[in-house]
């Protein structure tokens, strides 16, 4: 069960004038407004398999040049920078908007990571990163008769 929170509205102020509320409400929950004033952190995926850990962030837009993946003794951080401009000709602009979006999400791996084997792909806006296993680490599956 998830707790959501709804807007709360004062029955009065809808009663005399909805059209003006509605307004309002639309101008301050207008995603251009606050996607300018939040900073955009992608969702993550983490799937732990028998002989690996996945990590799936959800990144569109982005090209693969653009992340970079570091591994510092036991944290794995994921960065990605994309720097755009928007360019017009004739130089006689009188507005010019520059658009830059970056992200950093770290991850504490456990001591069972193979980090000689970890690889990583971008495909259709999805960065998957494979952490490997120690061959130690592996559990085999069999099957356990009760006596």
């Amino acid at each position: 069960m998830a707790l959501v929170k709804f807007p709360t509205r004062s029955v009065n102020t809808d009663a005399v004038n909805p059209f003006v509320n509605n307004v309002f409400d639309s101008l301050f929950t207008d995603s251009f407004i606050s996607d300018r004033l939040v900073t955009r952190v992608p969702a993550v995926n983490i799937v732990e398999t028998d002989a690996a850990f996945e990590l799936e962030l959800a990144a569109p837009g982005l090209k693969k040049e653009d992340f970079t993946i570091n591994v510092d003794k036991n944290l794995i951080t994921i960065t990605a920078e994309k720097k755009t401009a928007s360019e017009n000709g004739d130089k006689s602009y009188s507005k010019r908007e520059f658009n830059y979006n970056s992200f950093s999400r770290s991850f504490t791996l456990p001591d069972v990571v193979n980090y000689n084997n970890i690889d990583a792909n971008y495909v259709d806006g999805v960065l998957l990163v494979k952490i490997g296993k120690k061959e130690d680490a592996i559990v085999t599956k069999r099957s356990i008769e009760v006596m």
